[in-house]
């Protein structure tokens, strides 16, 4: 039985495998973006100018219809592969599915630990270590209330007492007249 704070630990080194995943999918979109090899060529030979001045990519060459388009490069030659699982994107990309299945895998099995923990507890599954051991935490908390209480009771009479201490000294510090 794993317990909450195992998956705890657990859920967090796949938290941290998730970020790290996130991150290298965005490095991986930098390069392909700011590097001209890893284009496709077709898309760079079929984008035409527009009356503006900027660069309008046809439907084909944009991937709109449907097939993957980045970091490939026809004929397999030029910028490093890509598009069939070989590229920085992809491997980060599958990365990042695994670690976020295995994070939600283990944020669902969290409370099944716990309801198992509940039920292990109300089963009576607790050794007579741990029985007693409550019920001598349960007698000191009830003797140090009753402890508490004596001592409020003790401070209520002392505060009493400085209060007539006070009532005292101003009827002897008042004036009189001669």
């Amino acid at each position: 039985m794993t317990t909450t704070q195992e998956l705890a630990m657990e859920g967090e080194k796949h938290l941290e495998e998730t970020i790290e995943a996130a991150f290298q999918i965005i490095s991986a979109m930098n390069d392909e973006l700011c590097n001209p090899s890893l284009w496709s060529t077709s898309a760079a030979a079929s984008s035409t100018t527009g009356s503006n001045g900027s660069a309008l990519v046809s439907a084909d060459a944009a991937g709109i219809d449907g097939a993957p388009n980045h970091s490939e490069s026809v004929g397999g030659g030029g910028g490093g592969g890509g598009g069939s699982g070989n590229s920085a994107l992809d491997e980060a990309s599958l990365r990042y599915k695994n670690s976020v299945t295995s994070l939600r895998a283990v944020l669902a099995a969290i409370p099944n630990s716990q309801k198992a923990k509940v039920s292990e507890t109300e089963n009576g599954l607790e050794t007579p270590e741990e029985e007693d051991e409550i019920e001598k935490l349960e007698e000191q908390a009830l003797s140090l209330r009753k402890e508490i209480a004596e001592k409020n009771v003790h401070v209520k009479e002392l505060i009493d007492k400085f209060r007539q201490l006070i009532a005292d000294i101003s009827t002897w510090q008042s004036p009189c007249s001669v």
